[in-house]
């Protein structure tokens, strides 16, 4: 589907014109209603509508609005910005939590998200123009509100109340300056709702959202809500269905695994294209760094996530992981001697971040410093992420950009699997059923401890990996922290985790526990950083938007 949505958009951008900017009305184009109330046109709208699923839009491009989420890591405790501190200066003030209504980055992601809003209400309107639109485009029609209910969640997700909704009635009637302040979740559920109920089971484009997708994503929905047994009985029908694991947890993050069992909604990125691979991830193209001179650097794991993957006796330490560093070479050069960890460690460490001594996705042996692009007194660290950056030998998802950057075709997952299964884990233990809880975490736990572990030149282990089932989870208290760190050393560096902690109310705490724990690792890291507080919970609205909703949009009043 990928390959022909740049096709489609180049010619879409130049013929409907049709307004990205939520606030801004549609321009006179050459493409009248007539002309699209007809399948070709439907699905035409419908394409584009997918296509802003990675955030590259003609209203928002680049790194700033990328789909993938991944400057959202960079605001949890999961990653640092990467890279020097005065590259990027807009991402190093969000890192550092010194944030503003004017700041790019904010401002760009609210542009994307609500350009495909716009979008999937484009196709809904187009089908109820035409006659007996929505029996004859049933299946287009609920690809749309899903869509529509995807980006919403987006947006409630990153802004709360504070957002807007636009229906397609508004955008029919070029209305696009609603007023925010009221919860959109009601909107997002009717979305998923009437997508589930008239989606097929299976679509015959990969990406393309399924009736699956569409109940694994109200099921999640629910659970943000605290609707913990409708979440449950959603997220296990999913559980139930044509799913499962990938025995490799990796391949989620290689060839081997695009489209694969796993999978239920993901960017379908690929680097067809040449030497400027349209299709291939835009958004994540400075997070490279390491073997081949690759730019940028970007995205670099924090000591605080590389700490979670300590074990003992095969099981997390849910309270006293950050009580000692597993070893770093931060502040050593590459010709300088350093000698690995030995303590026990959850394998899928090594799958996850970039450390000196490990194979390095099958491109050498990492380093150390020479790779990393940060000096010493930057904040970013001594770690490179893995699950962004293809591996050696697998050239279908290989690309770059214009100018040297990478265009990886590694597709993003929205929601896969093990996402599903941990978060029917959450809801399971929030409704008291402690056992079930076990069951899906040890399930996860199960397919690290069976997978493939990194190696070292000599075919042994590359470190001291142990990990072993929970037998008990304990009182409910305990089972909630056991969920929460799987969720962590299951989806880290996925985009996932700023949303786990605001869900879990525990955002400002952890934040400002991790501020002090990151700098015994990296010294001035506490001394640029401000103190996270209740404000931080939720983006400011960009003045910008304010601005072009002539006063309808209100700030949220934290900022």
């Amino acid at each position: 589907m990928k390959n022909r949505i740049f096709y489609i958009m180049l010619l879409l951008m130049t013929v409907l014109a049709c307004s990205d900017e939520f606030s801004e009305t549609i321009e006179i184009g050459t493409l009248n209603p007539e002309a699209l109330a007809n399948e070709e046109g439907v699905n035409f709208l419908l394409t584009a509508a997918y296509s802003s699923l990675d955030g590259v839009t003609n209203a928002s491009g680049g790194w700033e609005a990328t789909g993938d989420n991944w400057w959202m890591d960079v605001i949890s405790d999961d990653a640092h910005k990467g890279s020097t501190d005065g590259d990027q200066q807009t991402l190093f003030q969000l890192e550092v939590h010194d944030w503003s209504t004017g700041l790019s980055y904010i401002s760009s992601k609210w542009r994307a998200l609500y350009a495909g809003a716009n979008r999937a209400n484009a196709v809904i309107v187009q089908i109820a123009g035409a006659e007996n639109g929505e029996i004859l485009f049933q299946n287009q029609l609920a690809q749309a509100r899903f869509l529509r209910g995807h980006y919403n969640f987006q947006l409630q997700i990153m802004w709360g109340k504070y957002a807007t909704y636009i229906s397609d009635e508004n955008y029919s009637n070029v209305e696009f300056a609603q007023p925010n302040g009221t919860d959109l979740w009601a909107n997002i559920d009717a979305d998923f709702d009437y997508a589930q109920k008239n989606l097929p089971d299976s679509q015959s484009d990969y990406g393309r959202a399924t009736n699956w997708a569409a109940t694994a994503y109200l099921g999640k929905s629910k659970l943000y809500q605290g609707d913990y047994s409708a979440a449950l009985g959603l997220l296990e029908t999913v559980i139930g269905g044509p799913f499962s694991l990938l025995p490799e947890y990796i391949d989620n993050f290689r060839q081997a695994g695009e489209q694969g069992s796993e999978s239920i909604f993901a960017i379908q990125f690929n680097t067809v294209g040449g030497a400027f691979a349209p299709n291939g991830n835009q958004g994540g193209t400075l997070n490279f760094g390491g073997p081949n001179g690759w730019c940028c650097g970007f995205y670099q794991p924090t000591q605080d996530l590389v700490n979670s993957f300590q074990t003992s006796a095969g099981l997390p330490l849910l309270d006293d992981y950050n009580k000692t560093d597993v070893k770093n070479d931060a502040g050593v050069e590459s010709t300088e001697d350093f000698t690995l960890h030995t303590g026990p460690l959850d394998p899928r460490l090594d799958y996850v971040v970039g450390r000196r001594g490990i194979n390095y996705n099958n491109w050498e042996i990492h380093p150390g410093k020479s790779w990393i692009r940060a000096g010493f007194g930057d904040i970013s660290g001594p770690y490179l992420a893995r699950k962004n950056v293809y591996w050696n030998g697998e050239d279908a998802l290989q690309g770059a950009g214009n100018w040297g950057q990478q265009h990886s075709g590694i597709n993003y997952h929205f929601i896969r699997l093990a996402d599903v299964i941990l978060m029917a884990a959450e809801a399971a233990i929030f409704t008291d059923d402690l056992a079930k809880g076990l069951d899906y975490i040890n399930q996860i736990r199960s397919r690290a401890k069976n997978m493939t572990y990194m190696k070292d030149a000599g075919g042994a282990d590359a470190a001291n990996y142990e990990i072993e089932l929970y037998t008990t989870l304990g009182d409910k208290t305990n089972a909630i922290k056991a969920l929460q760190m799987e969720r962590r050393l299951e989806l880290g560096m996925e985009g996932h985790r700023l949303f786990d902690l605001r869900r879990w109310g525990d955002y400002p705490n952890t934040m400002n526990t991790y501020i002090t724990n990151e700098t015994r690792t990296i010294s001035n890291f506490g001394p640029k950083t401000t103190a996270v507080g209740s404000k931080h919970n939720l983006l400011p609205v960009p003045v910008s938007a304010i601005d072009q909703s002539s006063g309808t949009l209100t700030q949220n009043p934290d900022w």
